[in-house]
C-alpha cells in the first residue's frame, strides 16, 4: 500500500459514519489482495504471504463490526470464516487465484454497504476530527484539500 493510499484511507476514516467504515475496511481487504496478487505473479511468496496476512486481518475486523444476533450476521460470519480458512490455504499452496475468489465473494457485500452509506444519516464517528474541504484550484484544475482548524483538541478526545 502506497502512502498516498495510506493517506486516502485516513482520510476517509477521519470522515466516515459507521457504514463508511466497513465500506472503508472492504476497500482496504481488496487493496491488500491486489498487493498479492501481484507478488503470485511475480513469484514474491514473502510478499504474497504478507499481504494476505493483512487481508486476513482486516476480514477479522470485519468480522467484529457484525451484529451477531441477526440471522445475516451469523451467515456473513460464516462467510468470513470461509474466506479466512481460504486464504491460508493460499498461501499454503501459494496460490495466487485465492485472491480473486475471495474478492468475488467479498465484492458484493461491499458494494452493498456501500448504498446503505449513503443513506446512513449519521455523522462522522471521530467527531473531533479536522473537517476537509475539497475542490478545483484555479488555472491547473487540480484538487486541492483544505483542512479547516478546529483547535488543538481533535480526534479520539471529547
Amino acid at each position: 500500500m502506497t502512502a498516498e493510499m495510506k493517506q486516502d484511507f485516513t482520510l476517509r476514516i477521519s470522515q466516515a459514519n459507521r457504514t463508511e467504515m466497513v465500506v472503508v475496511l472492504y476497500d482496504i481487504l481488496f487493496c491488500y489482495l491486489e498487493e498479492a496478487k501481484e507478488a503470485s505473479e511475480k513469484a514474491l511468496w514473502e510478499s504474497f504471504c504478507t499481504s494476505l496476512e493483512k487481508a486476513r486481518s482486516t476480514i477479522s475486523e470485519l468480522m467484529a463490526s457484525l451484529n451477531l444476533e441477526t440471522e445475516i450476521g451469523k451467515n456473513t460470519l460464516s462467510l468470513y470464516f470461509y474466506c479466512i480458512r481460504r486464504i491460508a490455504k493460499g498461501v499454503y499452496q501459494k496460490d495466487g487465484t485465492v485472491t480473486e475468489e475471495v474478492e468475488g465473494l467479498l465484492r458484493p457485500l461491499r458494494d452493498a454497504y456501500a448504498k446503505v452509506a449513503m443513506q446512513n444519516p449519521e455523522g462522522p464517528v471521530m467527531g473531533n476530527s479536522q473537517t476537509v474541504y475539497a475542490g478545483l484550484t484555479y488555472g491547473k484544475n487540480q484538487l486541492t484539500e483544505n483542512l479547516a482548524d478546529q483547535g488543538s483538541n481533535r480526534g479520539m478526545f471529547a
